[in-house]
């Protein structure tokens, strides 16, 4: 906390603006764009990758935060404060950083996968202010930032020589691990007896978060075996195309995301764990799986040119 309070008297209204800005590069919506970018328009293998280093850290990140229960650095000592504007996005147990792993995740594996030394740079440069950014705002001690940013790039570490492979059978194999570690964690969630000082929500939203990943780790299973049976799509195309590409499939994504929540809830339930993981089951195979049925389309825009 001590680290917390210097940085405290630091605090000034522009590095406030600025550090609130870029503390959204580290949440979940920054996350799904990045990572389809790249999937879609850059390189594919790329970003499997970053999807699945991004979704198997995510499960740790939420295993620990539930099993360790760390309350968040406002709750631990009373009297300080943090920058108001980041309240909003600070949900849920402290340790560790879910902005912070998500951060080294996508930026962090940018730079990993990439040759070119002005992605590595500008990906580590990123991923360093994310990460400082949490303890800045108030809402992260040092340790929870170390911990989900050390979580995230020993996760990219293991996958980066594997995905390099660019091998099919390579490729299922960490899809499938990512989905038996996403069964778990939902398993963890439905059998273990939590205190009765365990935060209610805190509680709802880590199982709600376990059904999610669940969703969202088969979903890139499917989405792979497809792309190896049928799609095979190729991400190039001129650059006018691509970003017709990229603002049409984000927006058609975003909208499904919204749209499908009442949609399942009514089917579903409302509330029900199944109702989320379809949603992000649904989700993850709309942007991986059908959308890329449009791409040959993209590719011949431009060609007469």
């Amino acid at each position: 906390m001590g680290f917390l309070q210097f940085l405290e008297g630091l605090r000034n209204p522009f590095c406030d603006a600025v550090l609130g800005a870029l503390t959204y590069l580290g949440d979940e919506t920054a996350f799904l764009v990045i990572g389809l970018i790249i999937f879609w328009c850059v390189c594919k293998q790329e970003g499997y990758f970053l999807l699945s280093g991004g979704l198997s850290g995510t499960v740790v990140s939420q295993w620990l935060k539930i099993a360790c229960r760390v309350p968040r650095p406002w709750v631990q000592q009373e009297g300080f404060t943090i920058v108001e504007s980041a309240r909003a996005g600070a949900t849920g147990y402290s340790f560790p950083s879910g902005h912070s792993q998500i951060a080294v995740s996508a930026y962090g594996g940018m730079a990993l996968w990439s040759k070119r030394k002005a992605v590595r740079v500008v990906g580590a440069v990123l991923a360093v202010l994310v990460c400082f950014s949490r303890m800045y705002l108030g809402v992260h001690t040092p340790l929870d930032v170390c911990v989900g940013a050390g979580c995230a790039l020993v996760i990219s570490l293991v996958l980066l020589p594997l995905m390099k492979k660019d091998d099919p059978r390579v490729n299922r194999a960490v899809f499938l691990a990512l989905l038996a570690l996403s069964i778990a964690y939902l398993a963890y969630m439905s059998i273990t007896s939590f205190p009765a000082d365990t935060d209610p929500d805190n509680l709802a939203e880590a199982v709600k978060n376990a059904y999610t990943l669940l969703g969202c780790s088969a979903g890139m299973l499917l989405i792979h075996e497809l792309d190896v049976r049928r799609t095979h799509f190729d991400t190039r195309a001129v650059w006018w195309a691509q970003i017709i590409k990229v603002v049409l499939g984000l927006g058609l994504t975003l909208a499904l995301r919204i749209g499908l929540k009442p949609v399942l809830a009514a089917l579903l339930g409302e509330g029900s764990g199944w109702a989320n993981a379809g949603r992000y089951f649904l989700l993850v195979l709309f942007a991986g799986g059908v959308w890329p049925l449009t791409f040959r389309f993209f590719s011949r825009l431009g060609k007469a040119e």
